[in-house]
């Protein structure tokens, strides 16, 4: 023992490195909640962008409502909501799927907005060049107005998805197994909680990557042809 009584840590990640494979199991649980929830969010982003900006007053009120309500509240009060609340209206889901309801819930709210800047950055004249050229409204749609809005908006996007990886961390507090949970666990089980968590702060900055090099590639395989000009 030094001097003055002072203890020195010694840090040991023999017993993490152990159990790493309880580890993998739960970041594999984190990367597929976030990237399902990435793709049906987009698809909820979408429909409440063109709900918004083209349907009827009710709807773009009700568009309104669901934004302000999920982007003013804490997302763990909603994922609370869903596997807590909905049992009560008689709709009982297990941690995994209401953990992944409530990160579709949250993220398409937030990016509602962003997609909807990006469809109302498309030219007017943009969009009569289409039909003027014949392409079907599913066509303008799809390349004239979708597209572009997208290729605009992808950064946001991106930064917003990655954010809700991080943030899928709280689903651990209704024990769904994602990397946080099982490290919770670990920690729990071997009284390692600094090198359980050091482990577990470069396993999420690895995932983080991933998504940000799947989004780069992404990004060049469906937006590569040159800007307008």
């Amino acid at each position: 023992m030094p001097e003055g009584g002072d203890v020195v840590y010694t840090l040991d990640f023999s017993t993490v490195f152990k159990s790493f494979d309880v580890l993998l199991g739960g970041a594999l649980l984190t990367i597929e909640l976030s990237a399902a929830a990435m793709v049906l969010g987009l698809i909820v982003a979408v429909s409440g962008a063109l709900g918004k900006l083209f349907g009827p007053s009710w709807l773009k009120r009700v568009v309104d409502v669901y934004i302000e309500v999920i982007r003013n509240t804490p997302f763990l009060i909603q994922i609370f909501l869903v596997y807590f609340g909905l049992p009560q209206a008689g709709l009982r889901l297990e941690p995994v799927p209401a953990a992944l309801l409530a990160m579709v819930v949250n993220v398409g709210a937030y990016a509602i907005e962003i997609v909807r800047a990006g469809i109302d950055a498309i030219p007017r004249g943009q969009i009569n060049a289409g039909f003027a050229l014949g392409l079907g409204r599913l066509q303008v749609f799809r390349y004239v107005i979708l597209r572009p809005a997208l290729r605009k908006v992808f950064p946001a996007l991106t930064s917003q998805f990655i954010w809700l990886m991080l943030g899928s961390s709280v689903v651990s507090t209704i024990s769904a197994d994602d990397l946080t949970q099982v490290a919770s666990n670990l920690a729990s089980n071997n009284f390692k909680h600094f090198e359980v968590y050091i482990v577990v702060t470069v396993m999420y900055l690895i995932m983080t990557l991933l998504f940000s090099g799947a989004f780069a590639l992404i990004r060049r395989w469906a937006f590569s042809y040159p800007e307008s000009r």
